[in-house]
């Protein structure tokens, strides 16, 4: 099933989402209980979505990770289809994010690795100390 293909008050939903975005998890008590909510935005080649994740799923998915819905839930709120596991499905991260992208590193955030330099060696280029960074 792709995004385009959910449609809103059905169950059985089936879709693997590239995890986009991801909201602050909120807080929340219920019938004596507490829990977690937390929103993100997943997307295939059809389509973005939102889904709902509870609980101990929210510390498993993040932004970048590619993720498998499987007997999910789509409901609306506010004219926009939400996914969520509801009581009978399960999201199942199937692919995680490269470290990468969340580096402040701009050659690991372009998805290259950087040359390493041993101990003994002088980098490439010439270097000079600016407030404990090095600069080319």
């Amino acid at each position: 099933m792709e995004v385009k293909d959910v449609q809103a008050n059905k169950g059985n939903v089936d879709v693997v989402l590239e995890i986009v975005s991801k909201d602050t998890p909120r807080s929340f008590s219920k019938f004596g209980k507490e829990g977690k909510v937390c929103t993100v935005r997943g997307k295939d080649e059809t389509g973005e979505i939102t889904i709902t994740l509870w609980n101990e799923d929210i510390e498993k998915v993040d932004i970048g990770d590619k993720v498998h819905l499987s007997n999910g839930w789509c409901s609306e709120y506010k004219g926009e289809k939400q996914l969520s596991a509801g009581k009978f499905g399960k999201i199942e991260v199937i692919g995680k994010a490269p470290k990468s992208l969340f580096s402040n590193d701009p050659e690991l955030a372009a998805g290259q690795r950087p040359k390493l330099v041993e101990d003994d060696e002088e980098p490439e280029g010439k270097y000079e100390p600016v407030d404990d960074e090095y600069v080319e």
